[in-house]
């Protein structure tokens, strides 16, 4: 009985991220002007403070992987500025909006249906350990790909990439992390074989 248990909990999750997945991509035009509405909503209540204290960290954070790959670019608070080949300065705005606070909900959603069985709490904690880091990281590397498609690009492509590659990473990485935990950290349910084995043997 563990087997098909196991499999109708990967099930649920695989439909989970499908569902997720074809939610987002339906309502992918609309995507833009929620957050825009969001966002000046959160500016006029003040909602926005707590997390718009964490920009200027993620700037600095973004300006030293574009120096990694040899952008240069440079951040001051929730500004950030890169300069292209010929020389010429692009200026980014980083908001609140921007840092990546619905990757984390949407890993947050996936939790609630990829840890429904009854893993041990070690198991448990590394997922979501390893789903954090991994979304933060998704984050940083990914308004640092809008930095670098500004400076490279120009500032059309960066604000598509931004408007829409950024949906397509998430669900991609969501996908990507389910694979990896199911493969290597959430053991298989234990069977009953081992009791049956011990009755048999009395």
């Amino acid at each position: 009985m563990g087997d098909p248990m196991r499999k109708q909990e990967r099930d649920a999750l695989n439909m989970t991220l499908v569902a997720l997945a074809c939610a987002l991509l339906m309502v992918l035009p609309l995507v833009t002007t929620f957050d825009d509405l969001l966002t000046a909503w959160a500016l006029q209540l003040g909602v926005n403070n707590p997390l718009q204290a964490i920009v200027p960290v993620e700037s600095r954070m973004i300006v030293g992987l574009l120096s990694a790959v040899g952008i240069k670019a440079a951040a001051a608070g929730s500004h950030m500025v890169v300069w292209d080949g010929s020389g010429s300065m692009h200026v980014l705005l980083i908001s609140w909006n921007c840092i990546g606070w619905q990757s984390l909900v949407l890993l947050g959603v996936s939790f609630i249906s990829g840890l429904r069985g009854h893993q041990p709490l070690e198991a448990r904690v590394q997922v979501v350990m390893i789903g954090v880091a991994g979304t933060m990281l998704l984050n940083l590397l990914r308004v640092a790909a809008v930095a670098a498609l500004a400076a490279t690009w120009g500032q059309t492509v960066a604000v598509l990439f931004h408007d829409y590659g950024g949906t397509v990473l998430v669900v991609g990485w969501l996908f990507a992390f389910w694979m990896f935990v199911q493969r290597w950290i959430l053991p298989a349910e234990p069977s009953d074989q081992p009791e049956l084995a011990t009755e048999c043997l009395q």
